[in-house]
């Protein structure tokens, strides 16, 4: 996760200017509104939270990654340890983080082993400290479209993966989302397509998009599923369909193209794009060519800030839901 969240930081920093026709909206613009609302929340506690960063890896991404929590943390008032271990000593720091009061939150930047190992390290963070949202509980609710970790009180809400949160926000910022619908609708009528379907990522995304009431393509190499709600959104959360269509089939009636291909060579075909669609990418490289601008009404070309801006809201998410336990169990 870490890999694809610091590299997509790489491309925040300078773009051509574009067409009028097309508005470029920057990370860092996105994240300034963020921020507010961050800053306030950061008063109501009183206290510099502790963000504990763990780095088992040379990987120069994760590295960027860190680099950039720590000068996020440092600019807005949180605490941010870094603590660099030999990775066959991280499953014991990651336990004894858990345990440390002092630690309000836990990321790990992976990759460390890869594959399955890392999935474990992945479930290890306590539920309480997982600032990446990525403790099955949280992943379970996601996907059944469960908002709240008590839906009865609703003192506790659900924290979700930060990059895939970080493009709500972004769609949410440029009006995608329709604030005159009912919360939880307002993407209904848009149709989505994302070149991306990991688990860390691309699927959440689709599934979380998908909730929010959007017809949702999601595309890979072995093909297209369809992400839906139903016909008029009736159901209470999404399904999961496999289609035989292309990937020109479900852009070219697309309001909106999300990409998250992390190759180089890769180019999102410009006459897939319908005139006035919005396109955002999130992969470390320039999924869109620059003449995307000629074509696209709103083109965001990189994600990189408002992810660790999400990665704080997550961290005073947690400290508000832990409160939120605490009175529950007095009540």
């Amino acid at each position: 996760m870490a890999s694809q969240l610091a590299l997509s930081t790489a491309g925040d920093i300078q773009h051509d200017a574009p067409p009028a026709s097309c508005k470029v909206v920057l990370a860092q613009t996105v994240a300034k509104s963020l921020l507010s609302e961050v800053q306030d929340n950061l008063k109501k506690i009183g206290r510099s939270p502790l963000l504990v960063g763990f780095l088992a890896n040379a990987d120069p991404a994760a590295r960027m990654y860190a680099d950039w929590t720590a000068r996020t943390c440092k600019e807005n008032g949180f605490a941010y340890q870094l603590r660099e271990v030999d990775k066959e000593d991280l499953e014991e720091a990651i336990l004894g983080a858990n345990h440390d009061d002092s630690v309000d939150g836990i990321i790990v930047y992976f990759p460390v082993f890869g594959g399955g190992q890392d999935q474990y390290l992945q479930q290890i963070t306590t539920m309480s400290k997982d600032v990446e949202g990525l403790s099955h509980k949280y992943l379970f609710n996601m996907y059944q479209n469960i908002r709240y970790l008590d839906p009865q009180t609703k003192a506790q809400k659900c924290l979700l993966p930060c990059t895939p949160l970080a493009v709500i926000k972004i769609l949410e910022y440029i009006g995608v989302y329709n604030t005159i619908l009912p919360y939880g609708n307002r993407l209904f009528g848009k149709t989505i397509t994302i070149v991306n379907r990991s688990e860390i990522v691309g699927r959440p995304l689709a599934a979380l998009l998908a909730n929010d009431g959007a017809n949702v393509y999601s595309v890979d190499i072995t093909g297209v599923q369809h992400y839906t709600r139903g016909v008029g959104i009736k159901m209470k959360q999404h399904q999961v369909h496999d289609t035989d269509f292309k990937l020109e089939d479900v852009a070219l009636k697309s309001d909106v193209i999300v990409t998250g291909v992390p190759t180089k060579s890769y180019k999102f075909p410009l006459e897939f794009v319908k005139d006035g669609a919005v396109c955002i990418n999130f992969s470390s490289e320039k999924n869109f060519e620059p003449a995307i601008k000629e074509r696209a009404s709103i083109y965001v070309p990189a994600i990189g800030k408002v992810t660790i801006v999400i990665l704080l809201r997550n961290l005073l998410r947690l400290i508000e839901n832990r409160e939120g336990a605490k009175r529950a169990i007095q009540n």
